[in-house]
């Protein structure tokens, strides 16, 4: 049967997937939300299929519904992506009961190496070097327990899942119960499970992975490790190859660990063993993920590989005994997120009224949302990876910044201002900044509200502006003309306007669509400003609502599980 791709996911990942599947002559499947209807990755597969509404677990999380569509498409091959059903045994396993090719590994190595806590079994077992943690989850009375024998700092991380979700760094005893609860409920809103474990925290470290493909013949090779250390809130900003933390041989221990790893679980398919590199310059096995990665690009810009080809070649019994790794030069990927860095990164859903993407020699962009496309709050927030590779690594920061310059995104904030401040600072420049380092220097740098901003990336909310070039004086000068009679021109920062009117009227209100999770408070209740009043989910993340003055919570019209707009109030202190 002529194989037919599926992919189950969206935004740029789905794009990218139908990419390479267009390039070997395979047909791709879209599966889509109702949130995603006129998204880019509906428009560009050759079939797409509704699968529900915009929650995603009635959508993308839906097993039966992913599998509904691939019977009515009758696909041949289903692609996870990454996130969403990528690492659930329980999608691999009923693709393999419905007849169908999984484009990754099997079951039982994405349940072994899914829970985290068995992964550490796993690898120490391989002679990959751990860091001390708990054996397997634990509840709070264990945890404590536990905590005495690790040290502080700890980490509290999901024991189901990756990206950071779930994960909260605890440095005493007095912070760890609630940091186990919070961790339990985002490890249970993002993967479905509640399970945690702890594990010792390396305050000043490189977080450095491996990228590895294995095939159904016995062969297993390692295709280079990538440095993912910018990081805020565990999210991984900035990703690069090859890393600064890591010669050549301690390159050569690194690859012979992994691989020994990727033997020891009988590992097929691409996956990534994420390790952290201390300031002695040893390793240390974090986890592995079973599954593509975000940052599988900068990967293939020094190897001129294509990863997710060479994943459906394998899940098709391709070999890779003859696969020549040759890497060349370096590469830099940035995270395109609708997130604003003057404001905390708080996520901007909304539509993109303008997009130029950068072009040039050795520049990539990998986009899932274009100009005139709705960057929903029902998922993440990013809109594309931005990928440069240069001769060394000095030219690729370089053209990163040159790309980082053209790159006009307008409608919605987005993360390219704090790109370029970290691309330019020392730190950065000669590779001494650690996991912890980008989230306290961007804190420190008051990076302004992207409505201060040029070009780069205005809060424009309605309407659009025109570029014109002018020539004055024999000089020719670009020019952005704003229409007043349709209030088009860029607005001070809501964030100052909801200040202002929160400490005049007492209002707390909502600065983005979202869902509450939490409320921390009770009406009639004594509370000083910088108290947490609520726990607001929005785009995949969890913000913290602070009330910015003292005073007495008069009213409090908000519930957990309630879905709040925009603007909507959330508390009146009085």
């Amino acid at each position: 049967m002529k194989p037919k791709v599926l992919i189950a996911n969206r935004g740029e990942i789905a794009v990218r997937i139908m990419r390479t599947c267009r390039e070997m002559g395979i047909p791709s499947v879209a599966v889509y939300s109702d949130a995603d209807r006129d998204a880019l990755h509906v428009e560009m597969a050759d079939q797409a299929f509704r699968i529900g509404p915009p929650l995603a677990s009635a959508s993308y999380l839906s097993i039966e519904a992913v599998l509904d569509a691939a019977r009515r498409a009758k696909a041949t091959l289903i692609h996870p992506g990454y996130g969403f059903l990528a690492e659930r045994a329980a999608f691999a396993e009923a693709v393999g009961e419905a007849g169908l090719t999984f484009v990754g590994p099997s079951p039982g190595a994405i349940e072994t190496m899914g829970d985290k806590a068995a992964a550490r079994l796993v690898a120490d077992a391989s002679g990959m070097p751990m860091v001390p943690g708990t054996p397997e989850p634990v509840d709070t009375k264990q945890a404590r327990k536990q905590a005495e024998r690790i040290g502080f700092p700890l980490l509290v991380k999901a024991s189901f899942g990756g990206g950071g979700k779930g994960m909260h760094i605890v440095r005493d005893a007095a912070h760890l119960e609630e940091a186990l609860k919070r961790g339990a409920r985002e490890a249970r809103s993002y993967f479905g499970r509640p399970e945690v474990f702890l594990e010792r925290y390396v305050d000043r470290a490189h977080h450095v992975e491996a990228q590895i493909l294995a095939d159904t013949h016995g062969n297993v090779v390692f295709l280079g490790e990538r440095d993912c250390t910018v990081q805020r809130r565990y999210q991984k900003l900035i990703e690069e190859t090859p890393s600064t933390a890591i010669d050549d041989a301690m390159r050569e221990r690194f690859a012979d660990a992994a691989v020994a790893l990727v033997r020891e679980t009988g590992y097929v398919n691409a996956g990534t063993i994420e390790c952290i590199v201390d300031e002695d310059g040893d390793f240390f096995f974090l986890e592995m993920n079973t599954r593509l990665q975000v940052e599988h690009t900068v990967t293939e810009m020094v190897t001129g590989l294509d990863i997710v080809a060479l994943q459906i070649g394998v899940a098709m019994g391709e070999s890779i005994a003859g696969l020549t790794i040759e890497p060349r030069g370096a590469a830099i990927e940035c995270r395109i997120n609708a997130e604003d860095p003057g404001r905390n990164f708080m996520p901007g859903p909304g539509r993109i009224t303008r997009c130029v993407e950068p072009a040039g020699p050795f520049v990539r962009v990998d986009a899932g949302f274009g100009e005139g496309r709705e960057v929903p709050g029902d998922y993440d927030s990013m809109i594309a990876k931005l990928v440069v590779s240069g001769i060394d690594r000095e030219q690729a920061r370089r053209r990163m910044l040159r790309a980082l310059d053209e790159y006009t995104v307008e409608g919605v904030p987005t993360t390219i201002p704090a790109h370029r401040w970290i691309l330019e600072t020392k730190e950065f420049r000669t590779g001494r900044h650690t996991t912890t380092w980008a989230e306290r220097a961007l804190a420190e740098a008051h990076l302004p509200a992207q409505g201060e901003l040029g070009p780069s990336g205005p809060s424009v909310r309605e309407g659009r502006p025109a570029d014109i070039l002018v020539e004055v004086d024999g000089r020719r000068v670009g020019v952005r003309v704003f229409d007043e009679r349709r209030d088009m021109a860029p607005k001070p920062p809501e964030s100052h306007a909801a200040a202002h009117q929160e400490h005049v009227h007492g209002e707390v209100r909502a600065e983005m669509q979202g869902t509450i999770v939490k409320v921390l408070v009770e009406k009639g209740q004594d509370i000083r400003a910088g108290e947490v009043i609520c726990i607001l989910e929005a785009m995949k993340m969890e913000n913290h609502i602070a009330a910015t003055r003292d005073g007495e919570v008069t009213d409090l019209p908000i519930r957990a599980g309630q879905v709040v707009e925009t603007g909507q109030v959330l508390a009146v202190i009085d």
